[in-house]
């Protein structure tokens, strides 16, 4: 049965650390997923931050620094494979090639919105410059959902006028009517409905997959869970979900 492992966002940017990305390489080299879907914001891009702008924080950031931890973070995250397939290419085994698609975030989607609000920066940065298709990644437009083995992916489902994001799997299942798996909001959220065949339908909301706190939460509020979804057994949107923390990878794969 086909396996999926559903990467919540990452907020890689300078000065935190990515030990966690070389575990997760580990862990995917080990299980072989046969698709692997990055749901967004795996770039934080606080450079580019309009919430920041006049603020002490925002001393001292740059855009190329940006760039360039994410690059360093994909490469760790890969790093595992690539070493996994050059082994297995030289002893003349089965080389490892998931199926990798990326859903572009709102982080990432800050790069476009810069560009939109100052067009001199148009041929100058955009979203090439994380180089995400370069590692093999499906680069799917932010907020465009795309439907794998019946599962909706997308950073967050919108809904109403504005269109803002859903906030509960409940209200997803009540408006897309689908399994679908989200990320954007931190911590997990899960909801279950059925279809009128009898069949399941799923929805799971997990954006945190990172170790660093964020400075706009409080002490509260940074102690969500962080970590990764495997999905076993996917079928026409049906699976049995399996959460795996970033403590866990740590303990089994950090050393």
């Amino acid at each position: 049965m086909i396996k999926h492992l559903v990467i919540p966002d990452c907020q890689v940017k300078p000065g935190v650390s990515t030990d966690f990305l070389e575990w997760l390489g580990r862990y995917i080299v080990h299980k072989k997923p046969d698709v692997i879907v990055q749901i967004g914001d795996f770039a934080d891009m606080p450079s580019l931050s309009t919430y920041d702008i006049g603020k002490k924080c925002y001393e001292g950031r740059r855009y190329i620094a940006d760039i360039n931890a994410v690059k360093a973070g994909m490469e760790r995250l890969m790093l595992p494979m690539t070493k996994y397939n050059e082994a297995a290419e030289k002893n003349h085994r089965t080389r490892y090639r998931p199926r990798l698609v990326l859903t572009l975030g709102n982080h990432e989607d800050r790069i476009t919105r810069a560009i939109d609000s100052d067009a001199k920066l148009d041929g100058l940065i955009s979203l090439d410059d994380l180089s995400y298709a370069s590692w093999g990644w499906e680069v799917i437009p932010f907020l465009k959902p795309i439907e794998i083995n019946g599962i909706h992916y997308c950073h967050y489902f919108p809904s109403g006028a504005m269109g803002r994001p859903c906030t509960t799997s409940r209200s997803i299942l009540n408006k897309y009517h689908q399994s679908c798996f989200a990320g954007h909001q931190q911590g997990r959220e899960i909801a279950y409905a059925k279809r009128a065949d009898g069949k399941t339908i799923t929805a799971i909301i997990a954006g945190s997959c990172y170790e660093h706190e964020e400075a706009y939460l409080n002490p509260v509020t940074n102690l969500h869970w962080r970590g990764v979804y495997m999905l076993h057994e996917v079928e026409d949107g049906q699976f049995d979900e399996m959460a795996v923390s970033l403590n866990y990878l740590k303990r089994k794969y950090g050393t």
